[in-house]
Formats: C-alpha cells, structure tokens, sequence
C-alpha cells in the first residue's frame, strides 16, 4: 500500500510538535518549562512514581530526570520520599504547593485542546480519540508480547 505524504505517523508526530509549541506560546515567560510542566504533570498522574520509572515513562535520561525534579523541587511542588522497601530509590510526590501549577498548566492545555479541535464534530473527535487509544493498546500490547517472548 502507497501511503500518502502525510502519513500517520507524520501527522502524529507534526501535530505533537504543533501542540507543544501552542502550550509554549500561551505560557510566555513562565517560571516552568514545557519539560518541567510534563514532569510535573506525570508525578500528579502517578503519585508516588519512582525515579527511573518516570524518566521513562517521559523518554528520557535519568539524569535529564533529576534536573528536573531537582528544579521542581526547589520550587516546592514535587518531593522526594524515600521508599520503604529499598532506600536506594526516590518516590516522587507532588505538594499542596504544586495544586495552583497544575491547575493553570491544565487551563492552558485545555485552551490548546480547544484550538486543536476547533470546528471539528464532538463525535468526529471522539472517534479518533478512541481510534488513537486503540492504536496505542495495539503497540502496548504488541510490546509487551514481544518482551515476553511471545511474538508470532
């Protein structure tokens, strides 16, 4: 199969980049970056997340990790809790501090929510909202079948 130009994958990855750079445009000189906004957005999702399992869960390099954190933590909106079962290793949390970030990184993503499905059908964007959640069940699932040694 001929596929067009604008391939899944391209398009995915064009509008990704777009919708970043609109969250960056509408938060200006914030005190946070884009990067320090998705880690702190993905310790809320996860309380009590590790470390290293947040650095992947984020694509990147532990260290790359621990500047972050370390910046959000000076800030007083993620903290670092040692786990009970192995000292060695950081559970992050989000402080009462961090309710007010969050809240405005959430109005503007939904503002670039907003811009992205202007004049697009309620339904039409559910469907492909349900589309891309099943596209990425398939990958999980295409992933973890082959970690376990079960490809066919």
């Amino acid at each position: 199969m001929d596929l067009p130009q604008d391939s899944f994958g391209f398009l995915i990855a064009d509008l990704s980049r777009l919708m970043r750079q609109a969250y960056q445009q509408r938060t200006g000189a914030s005190s946070l970056t884009l990067a320090q906004a998705r880690a702190l957005l993905y310790v809320a999702r996860h309380e009590g997340i590790r470390q290293v399992d947040l650095a992947g869960l984020l694509e990147v390099q532990p260290i790359t990790l621990a500047r972050l954190i370390d910046h959000l933590h000076q800030e007083g909106l993620v903290e670092r809790r040692s786990d009970p079962s192995d000292r060695r290793v950081y559970r992050l949390h989000v402080t009462p501090a961090a309710t007010t970030r969050l809240q405005a990184i959430r109005e503007v993503v939904a503002k670039v929510r907003a811009d992205v499905l202007r004049n697009i059908e309620p339904e039409n964007a559910a469907l492909v909202l349900a589309t891309l959640n099943r596209m990425r069940n398939n990958l999980l699932a295409h992933s973890r079948n082959s970690q376990g040694g079960n490809e066919q």
